[in-house]
């Protein structure tokens, strides 16, 4: 069943008033401007301009339209449904905005539009989220890359085990001091570090070159890619080398007392080689008793022959 438009109403005069007369009307009784009624309606300037002029080809859509009105008729106190009845009447004598005719009752009320700003933010922070969740799984999921499975070998080889401290195996070594010195046997870069992240130094140790880590640094690192060319001594006395050939190696303490436990770490697996090598060795036996001397047999005395006798016949 189709639905009768409302008339247009009628002046004293009789001079029929068109939508945009009234409202025109009714916010001018109200005391308001066009731009009190768009700051207060939130609807864009040139879009009530519109309304007021019956311009309605100029608006984006019945909707929209339909819920321009509902807003302007609320803020100058016109009765919301005769206005927009009469602007539907207007707009099918125009020939309709070339939308459904039944879209026209689904009104928006602008002011409950968000502002186009806070839709940015709130885009802009589902995105950060997003980011964040994504980095998170892929740390969860990643495997431990080499060097980080290097640098957690070489803690784990520094720090003894409850056997080994219960049962010391290794003679114990004479205590050294004295400054930690790393010699370049080739062109080296590297980097020498506090747990703060204090950079002590950072360059490239050209080949010969030394250099010595700081007395009163606080518990320095090592990062570098090429520890098998640097030498390194603690109070001159050289210790095992910080790494492997062409591996890179970070977070691997250079302080006198973690450079030292690396000594003793490596003397303690070299003593317990050797203990091993001479327990599988074969025992000697008792030593063979020396032999009784043999004394040569003395000399048989030599016999003369006797002399003829002097009877003897002559010849």
């Amino acid at each position: 069943m189709s639905e009768k438009p409302i008339e247009a109403q009628e002046d004293a005069t009789g001079v029929v008033n068109s939508a945009g007369e009234r409202m025109r009307a009714a916010r001018e009784a109200a005391g308001m401007s066009l731009k009190d009624v768009a700051e207060t309606t939130r609807v864009p300037l040139r879009h009530l301009a519109a309304l007021e002029e019956g311009d309605f080809s100029a608006l984006p859509g019945t909707t929209y339209c339909a819920g321009f009105a509902r807003a302007y008729a609320r803020a100058v106190g016109m009765d919301e449904a005769a206005l927009v009845s009469q602007i539907k009447a207007e707009i099918g004598e125009m020939g309709g905005m070339g939308q459904d005719a039944y879209e026209f009752e689904e009104a928006v009320n602008p002011a409950r539009v968000p502002p186009r700003w806070l839709a940015w933010v709130g885009a802009g922070l589902v995105v950060v989220l997003a980011a964040g969740y994504g980095l998170w799984r892929t740390q969860l999921t990643t495997p431990p890359t080499d060097e980080q499975i290097a640098v957690q070998t070489a803690r784990d080889a520094i720090a003894p085990t409850p056997e080994e401290a219960a049962h010391p195996t290794a003679p114990a070594l004479p205590v050294l001091s004295g400054p930690v010195v790393m010699t370049a046997a080739d062109d080296v870069w590297m980097r020498i570090y506090q747990p703060d992240g204090t950079r002590l130094y950072e360059g490239t140790l050209k080949r010969g070159e030394s250099y010595t880590v700081p007395d009163g640094a606080r518990d320095p690192m090592i990062l570098t890619g090429r520890p098998d060319v640097l030498a390194v001594t603690v109070g001159g006395q050289a210790v095992p080398p910080l790494g492997t050939a062409e591996r890179t190696i970070s977070d691997v303490p250079v302080s006198p007392a973690a450079l030292l436990a690396r000594a003793g770490q490596a003397a303690s697996g070299g003593a317990a080689g050797a203990t091993s090598t001479a327990g599988n060795a074969v025992a000697p036996g008792p030593a063979p008793s020396p032999a009784p001397a043999v004394r040569a047999p003395a000399p048989a005395p030599v016999q003369t022959p006797a002399a003829p006798a002097d009877n003897a016949a002559a010849p």
